[in-house]
């Protein structure tokens, strides 16, 4: 069985009879070697090809090993470079050094001290690849930790959110008012490479159409009557990170193919500029509201919606989470009691079986909305049911789909109970039936049969 190769290197000399000599010296020590025998061949191979290690010479005809190496310290500074030069003095070290080199070594070559420094370099690389996964589980892990939850749909929503965070491409997150879209769009963006850049998030039924524009493109001085001076919009200040537009589905229609010029030529253009200025952001959307709907009704171009809905994300409602409403509660409740100065603790059991039978038609916000009210009122340790909102102190029934009346000739059967119970849950999830089988912990195939024994 072949061993694995210790690291891979690339060669870069305009000295055939080195190339292949240092390409023979560094395969039978283990390494995967490229060479290239020019600055240009080595850029066209590093656009497809991963190396560890670049070993370069300093005196080539057009680009030079100093060039070189300040150009891949720019754009790849997790690659270390190793210069080669004839010419060792002190004024070309300091040189090399300040390209971004990682160390100098003069012709001609001393294999074992070559090898020693190349191995050194190899070392460095590893290290700071363990050090940038670290960060990113750390990063993901923090990311984790604000989407609280443990039932079925909300860790369907975490792994979505792992599989797409660093893809380069639109994400539409969709679900009811209150589920949290913005915190799973914060997630998609910690998450990604664009994690260190800036998140920029606007609410496109917040603003008319007119301020809406100018807030997104910018605008140049004298645009319209009040522009007294040029201003950046959101795209342009989003610009190496994520833009977030929620309620995607309210932005005016004359806007949309603005929005969609953005999506394809990565362009924009404030206004009354004659000028267009790249724009390097994703776009991260959400909508409480069924967008294919929206386009059937000619409020939403068909042509922006298919750009946007590359990928979507489906956010559970509140009501279909089970006991992530208990989790989120004590949650909020140990914010709010350090806000407020309270020693509450947690809730009383009554309390929490109020939480759990009730709708939640305003989800996460609503939920978090009756605590703050509750740790701020309540004189106890603990949240009773007399610190809830009166709707909430006299729910309807304790078991939501138990409407039935308690005579002992009229309670429904088990049968019917389940087919009430899965066709809330339907109710509840949009009708998506992928995520009612996760919530009701049954397979796709078992949820179709039931569903066809009505």
């Amino acid at each position: 069985m072949e061993k694995e190769p210790k690291g891979s290197m690339l060669i870069v000399d305009d000295d055939p009879a080195l190339c292949e000599l240092l390409e023979e010296t560094l395969t039978r020590r283990g390494h995967k070697v490229f060479s290239v025998q020019n600055v240009p061949a080595a850029l066209g191979l590093l656009q497809h090809q991963e190396v560890d290690v670049v070993l370069t010479d300093l005196n080539m005809p057009g680009k030079n090993g100093i060039e070189f190496c300040a150009e891949l310290n720019t754009n790849r500074p997790d690659v270390p470079v190793v210069i080669m030069t004839a010419f060792g003095s002190l004024e070309t070290a300091i040189g090399a050094l300040r390209a971004g080199a990682y160390d100098f070594v003069t012709k001609p070559v001393d294999f074992d001290l070559l090898g020693f420094s190349l191995e050194r370099a190899l070392e460095h690389r590893q290290l700071q690849e363990k050090i940038r996964l670290l960060k990113d589980q750390v990063r993901q892990q923090q990311t984790v930790n604000e989407l609280l939850g443990e039932s079925p749909a909300i860790h369907m929503v975490r792994e979505q959110i792992s599989r797409v965070a660093d893809l380069e491409t639109s994400i539409l997150i969709s679900g009811e008012s209150g589920t949290g879209k913005e915190l799973v769009a914060r997630a998609l963006h910690n998450q990604s490479r664009r994690g260190k850049g800036p998140f920029v998030a606007i609410n496109c039924a917040a603003l008319p159409e007119s301020l809406l524009e100018s807030e997104l493109f910018g605008h140049v001085r004298g645009a319209f009557t009040d522009a007294r001076e040029d201003r950046r919009g959101l795209f342009a200040e989003a610009s190496g990170g994520s833009l977030f537009l929620d309620e995607i589905g309210e932005l005016p229609l004359p806007l949309q193919p603005k929005l969609l010029r953005v999506l394809e030529e990565h362009k924009i253009r404030p206004l009354g500029s004659s000028r267009e200025i790249e724009c390097e952001v994703r776009i991260i959307t959400a909508s409480h509201r069924d967008l294919s709907e929206a386009v059937k009704s000619g409020a939403f171009r068909q042509d922006l919606f298919y750009r946007l809905n590359v990928i979507q994300i489906d956010i559970p409602p509140l009501s279909a989470r089970g006991n992530d409403i208990l989790l989120l509660a004590q949650h909020f409740i140990s914010e709010l009691a350090g806000k407020f100065g309270k020693s509450v603790t947690g809730l009383a059991e009554p309390a929490a079986r109020r939480l759990l039978v009730y709708s939640w038609p305003g989800n996460v916000r609503e939920l978090r909305n009756v605590i703050e009210r509750a740790v701020a009122l309540t004189s106890h340790n603990r949240i009773t049911v007399q610190d809830l909102p009166e709707h909430l102190q006299n729910p309807d029934g304790d078991i939501p789909f138990l409407d039935t009346p308690l005579d002992p000739l009229a309670l429904p059967t088990l049968e019917q109970l389940e087919r009430r119970y899965i066709g809330q849950i339907l109710d509840q999830v949009g009708n998506n039936r992928t995520l009612a089988a996760r919530i009701l912990g049954v397979d796709r195939k078992t949820l179709y049969r039931k569903l066809k024994e009505e």
